[in-house]
């Protein structure tokens, strides 16, 4: 189990991270999301091994895990990190950069263990390629076998997927969140990809100025957001007064609405005016305007620009 009591952080006396905390036990799924520079990538790295802690304790197995001011070289020898810039070798192949720490003992095992990551990343035809003559997303693939090789106890993921093409992402990102099942390995994923946190994830950690606002699971996150900022994570969001979609309520209160919570009716006290219409496949993502205030709906066709209509919720 990874304990992380009471973790902040200073970066050139800039606050970065404020008194984080959680547990996370093994095989288990984690996502980290909030805005850029709320603090995630610190965070992987603190863990990792990476920056030395000056406030707060880290733990795996309730053994102390210190930073680079007590390890030669930074980091845990059961913990991997896939970081934003790949760490490939750029002049040997893509086979051995995955089979780089794999003992050469056993030829066979390595080289079977090596074909099966391949597999698994989609990059079996690239084996006797350079990473320099792969795109960016190929480059992450390999990164993400690379890591897998020795199979962690606890894989540090930043962006997994940020560079890979969306026909081939939505496949690998079953395959590896599978595997990590499979073979109880924790994992950590910060994310900007909400796809990552609501399909995939056991835990979601919402992170905001390096503060820890909510940490749950991301159905019950999605479906009941403390705020805007936590609601805005997952899509477009709209923050309305209760007093415009219930007539008989004077209250002042607002409500948070995902688009597909509103729907066109014939009658109601909050009129739009349409200002754009996005395909968005199954339906259509409207752009509207109230009191110059943006309010976005989804409707199963395209609406006029300046068309008026009026909207409820969902039944």
């Amino acid at each position: 189990m990874l304990e992380v009591k009471k973790v902040s952080f200073e970066y050139e006396e800039a606050s970065i991270l404020k008194n984080i905390n959680f547990d996370l036990d093994k095989g288990e799924h984690l996502s980290i999301i909030g805005e850029s520079g709320s603090g995630k990538s610190t965070l992987l790295k603190i863990i990792y091994g990476l920056y030395d802690l000056k406030k707060g304790k880290l733990f795996w197995d309730k053994k102390p895990m210190l930073g680079p001011n007590y390890n030669i070289v930074p980091g845990e020898p059961f913990i991997k990190y896939v970081a934003q810039d790949y760490d490939l070798m750029p002049f040997i192949t893509v086979e051995e950069n995955i089979g780089k720490f794999l003992s050469n003992f056993y030829p066979r095992k390595k080289k079977k263990r090596v074909a099966e990551l391949l597999e698994l990343v989609g990059m079996t035809a690239y084996a006797k390629i350079k990473p320099t003559e792969l795109s960016g997303g190929q480059q992450q693939r390999v990164a993400l076998a690379k890591a897998l090789a020795r199979e962690p106890e606890l894989l540090l993921l930043d962006e997994p997927f940020s560079n890979i093409d969306n026909f081939k992402k939505n496949a690998l990102r079953r395959d590896i969140f599978s595997y990590l099942k499979q073979e109880n390995i924790a994992c950590i994923t910060a994310t900007h990809d909400n796809t990552d946190s609501l399909a995939y994830a056991d835990i979601t950690m919402v992170l905001k100025e390096g503060k820890a606002i909510a940490f749950d699971n991301p159905k019950t996150l999605f479906e009941t957001p403390k705020n805007k900022y936590v609601a805005s994570l997952f899509g477009e969001v709209n923050e309305l007064p209760k007093s415009l979609l219930y007539p008989d309520n004077s209250s002042t209160k607002k409500v948070l609405l995902y688009p597909h919570q509103l729907e066109v009716v014939s009658s109601s006290s909050l009129k739009v005016k349409v200002k754009k219409s996005y395909f968005q496949g199954t339906h259509y993502l409207i752009e509207s305007v109230r009191n110059r205030k943006p309010i976005f709906f989804n409707h199963n066709s395209n609406l006029h620009e300046n068309q008026e209509v009026m909207l409820s919720i969902k039944a």
